[in-house]
C-alpha cells in the first residue's frame, strides 16, 4: 500500500517545487475578467442571470460601517470560520462537504458520480455568472474604499459584487438539498456560514453576499431541473438473460445506470467498445490462463485491496476527488474561483460519463466473470456484482486521470500512472480478463477527451504547463 501512494507524495512534491511565483491572469492584474464569456453546461449565457446594480455609495458607507464592526469583534471562532471557508476556492470546500455525504450514505459509484457531477456543474455556471456580474459592474472591495478595515484574508483581485463565496453557497447548498432533503437546514445554515464568512473577513459587503446567495440558488434550480430529467430515478425492468459465456447471478448492481443521461455523450452507447472475445474463444483461454498463472506476492495483494477497499469500489469517487483537491491546491487555484470550478467540472463531468458508458457496455454484453468461466478459480475477494467487460475501475480512473493530465499536465505521468495501477489490480486480485482492462481504459480515455473538447469549445484553453494561477 505504501508503493501505491507513493505517487499522491510525488505529485505533492513535483508541484511544491516546480511551482513559481504566480503571474498576474491580466494584465492588469484582475483575477480571470472574461470568465463570464465562458461556455456553460446548463444555464445558456451567463448575462442573462445578470444580478441588479450593486448598491450606490449612500448604502455602501452603511455597509462599509458594519464591516468595521465585524472587524473590531473578531474572535477564535470567528477567525477559524474566515480559515475554514477561505482554505482552497469555493469548490474546493463544498466538494469536501459533498464528498463526506456519499460515503456516510454509502453511495455506490454511479450514484456519486452523478451527484458529484451536479454539484459541479451548479457550481462551475454559477461562477460563470458571477464573473459575468463581478466584470459589468467593477465594485471595487471594501478596503479599498476605507484603508482603515484591515481584511482577515487576502484581498482577491477581482470585483467584489456578486461574493464568489456565496454564490459557490448558494448553489452548491441548493443541490445537496436536492439530493439529500431531510438535510436541507443543515446546509442552508452552512451556506450562510459561508457567505457571512466573507464580511467577517471584510473581503465583501452585505449586499454582496445577498446577491451572490440568490445568484447561486438560481443556477442550482436550473441544474436541479436538469436532474429530475436524467432518468436517474427509473428503476430497472429488465431481467439476467441466460446462455453460454454470460454473467450469472442475481441483483446485478445498477443496470438502470446503462441508461441515464450523460453530459457530453449523445447516448450512453455512443463510444460503446466492441464485443468481448467469447467465452470459449482462444482470446478469452488465454486471458483465464493468465489469471490462474498470475504469481501473487504480499504486495499485489495489498495493491489489490487497496484499490478494493481503501480508493476503490464505492471509494474511486472519493479518491479522485482528493487528488483533484490537492493539485488544485498545488497549482494555487486559491482565488481563481472559475478556473478552479472549471477544474471540478471537467474532471466530475467525465467521470459520470465514463461511469455511464461502463455500464451500457456492461449491460449490453453481460459478460462473464473469471470466476463464472471457471469454478475452481480462487479470486483474492468476492467479485463485484456486475458483468465483467468493460473494467469499471479502468473505465472511471482512466477518464479522472485523463481529464486531470488535461488541467494539470506537468503531473500527467503521475496521474496516468494512478490510473494503470488502478486498472491493474483487478488482475491482479483476479476479478477481471485482460480484454476487461484494456477495453475499460480505451472507453474512459475516450469519454474524457470528449469532454476536454466540448469544454474549450468556446476557445478558452487551460494555461501552460508552465503557468501557475493565483
Amino acid at each position: 500500500m505504501r508503493a501505491l501512494l507513493t505517487p499522491i507524495v510525488v505529485l505533492i512534491a513535483v508541484t511544491a517545487l516546480e511551482a513559481a511565483p504566480s503571474s498576474p491572469t491580466a494584465a492588469d492584474g484582475a483575477i480571470e475578467p472574461t470568465a463570464g464569456t465562458w461556455r456553460t453546461w446548463v444555464i445558456g449565457p451567463p448575462r442573462a442571470l445578470r444580478s441588479v446594480p450593486p448598491p450606490s455609495h449612500p448604502v455602501s458607507r452603511a455597509e462599509l460601517a458594519e464591516l468595521r464592526k465585524l472587524a473590531a469583534q473578531r474572535d477564535i471562532a470567528t477567525r477559524n470560520a474566515i480559515t475554514y471557508w477561505d482554505t482552497g476556492p469555493p469548490s474546493y470546500r463544498w466538494s469536501e462537504i459533498a464528498v463526506g455525504e456519499l460515503l456516510r450514505s454509502n453511495a455506490y459509484t454511479n450514484v456519486a458520480a452523478r451527484d458529484l457531477a451536479l454539484l459541479h456543474v451548479a457550481l462551475h455556471d454559477a461562477l460563470v455568472a458571477a464573473w459575468e456580474t463581478k466584470y459589468a459592474y467593477r465594485r471595487p472591495r471594501p478596503s479599498e474604499i476605507d484603508r482603515r478595515l484591515v481584511p482577515a484574508v487576502a484581498v482577491p483581485r477581482s470585483p467584489s459584487y456578486p461574493a464568489e463565496h456565496a454564490v459557490a453557497a448558494g448553489a452548491a447548498s441548493a443541490i445537496l438539498a436536492y439530493l439529500y432533503p431531510d438535510r436541507a437546514a443543515s446546509y442552508t445554515a452552512r451556506a450562510e456560514e459561508a457567505a457571512r464568512s466573507r464580511m467577517l473577513a471584510g473581503v465583501n459587503y452585505a449586499s454582496d453576499v445577498r446577491a451572490g446567495l440568490a445568484l447561486g440558488r438560481a443556477v442550482a434550480a436550473r441544474v436541479i431541473e436538469r436532474g429530475r430529467a436524467d432518468g436517474s430515478d427509473r428503476p430497472w425492468t429488465g431481467r439476467v438473460p441466460a446462455g453460454a459465456g454470460r454473467w450469472t447471478g442475481v441483483d446485478p448492481i445498477q443496470p438502470q445506470a446503462a441508461t441515464w443521461r450523460p453530459w457530453v455523450l449523445r447516448s450512453p452507447d455512443e463510444l460503446r467498445p466492441p464485443p468481448p472475445p467469447a467465452h470459449d474463444s482462444s482470446q478469452l483461454v488465454a486471458e483465464m490462463d493468465e489469471l490462474r498463472r498470475f504469481l501473487r506476492t504480499s504486495k499485489t495483494d495489498a495493491d489489490a485491496l487497496f484499490w478494493e477497499y481503501a480508493a476503490g469500489g464505492r471509494r474511486s469517487f472519493q479518491f479522485w476527488s482528493e487528488v483533484l483537491g490537492r493539485a488544485v491546491l498545488e497549482y494555487r487555484l486559491h482565488h481563481n474561483a472559475p478556473r478552479a470550478a472549471r477544474a471540478y467540472a471537467v474532471t466530475h463531468v467525465a467521470f459520470h460519463d465514463a461511469a455511464i458508458a461502463c455500464w451500457d457496455a456492461k449491460y449490453a454484453y453481460w459478460a462473464i466473470r473469471p470466476a463464472q468461466l471457471d469454478p475452481g478459480f480462487r479470486p483474492l475477494f468476492t467479485t463485484p456484482n456486475h458483468p465483467s467487460y468493460p473494467s469499471g475501475h479502468s473505465c472511471f480512473s482512466s477518464a479522472a486521470a485523463t481529464a486531470l493530465g488535461h488541467l494539470f499536465p506537468r503531473d500527467v505521468a503521475t496521474f496516468e500512472r494512478l490510473a494503470t495501477d488502478a486498472s491493474e489490480s483487478r488482475l491482479w486480485a483476479g476479478i477481471h480478463f485482460r480484454s476487461d482492462l484494456t477495453a475499460g481504459r480505451t472507453l474512459g480515455r475516450d469519454v474524457a477527451y470528449r469532454v476536454i473538447q466540448q469544454s474549450e469549445v468556446d476557445g478558452t484553453r487551460w494555461p501552460s504547463a508552465d503557468r501557475v494561477i493565483d
